[in-house]
């Protein structure tokens, strides 16, 4: 039994890479990649040691997020995003939540850069940089149950007939807001959580550059934690 799981961490090592070059932080200065690859090695061995094949689900599908968790785990424990990119993108969040009770809409670049006495370009450089830390701040969307909103949506094994009405209302509204997104910002979020595509290969594709595809990421983040927020709200 011991043998079938060394040689299930040595197959799947590679996986810890795969999650850590899909990460938008991983490339920041602040960051080391050996850190985030030291986390991933732990979330895969805890992986591998609960993982139930008699469940019906791909290894894979079961540890890219328990390796991804295990590194955001591990940045949060560190405490590595500045302070002053935490005051800007509480800033950023607050005008764009501001601007949409408004106007009753998501507001465009332009309003956004206006509500924030700044230049369009210096918006995209701020989105850009916000959007390096969006995976951490969704996760850490917190209900009541001590659960983050992405692990009540993800999970299958919710019986309590409530929390099944709960993550429907959830997913339901994110659909909404991803339906709803412009054509190539809906490209990014196919290419970059259904293809797996990493930022710089969604460029190529689109035909733009990767800072470029960081900010177009960075706004849908800003539409869906506005999403989150009120759901939220309203349901926890």
């Amino acid at each position: 039994m011991e043998s079938d799981k060394e040689k299930m961490i040595v197959e799947y090592l590679p996986l810890v890479k795969y999650v850590v070059d899909r990460l938008p932080f991983a490339s920041l200065p602040q960051v080391s990649r050996e850190d985030l690859i030291s986390s991933g090695i732990i979330g895969l061995l805890k992986a591998v040691e609960s993982f139930d094949p008699s469940r019906g689900i791909k290894f894979k599908t079961y540890a890219i997020p328990r390796i991804r968790g295990a590194i955001i785990d591990e940045l949060r424990r560190l405490d590595w995003i500045p302070r002053s990119l935490r005051k800007k993108a509480s800033h950023l969040e607050e005008a764009y939540f501001s601007l949409e009770r408004k106007l009753g809409r998501a507001p465009t670049e332009g309003e956004l850069s206006k509500e924030l006495n700044i230049c369009e370009e210096e918006l995209f450089k701020l989105i850009a940089h916000v959007n390096c830390f969006s995976p951490v701040s969704l996760e850490n969307e917190v209900t009541g149950e001590g659960k983050s909103l992405l692990e009540k949506i993800a999970s299958s094994e919710a019986e309590n007939p409530i929390e099944v009405l709960e993550k429907k209302e959830i997913k339901e509204r994110i659909r909404e807001v991803l339906e709803k997104l412009p054509f190539r910002e809906k490209m990014v979020i196919i290419l970059y959580y259904y293809e797996e595509l990493t930022f710089k290969e969604i460029g190529r594709v689109l035909g733009v550059s990767e800072s470029r595809v960081s900010q177009i990421h960075g706004r849908v983040m800003l539409k869906l934690r506005s999403t989150l927020s009120k759901l939220k709200k309203s349901l926890f």
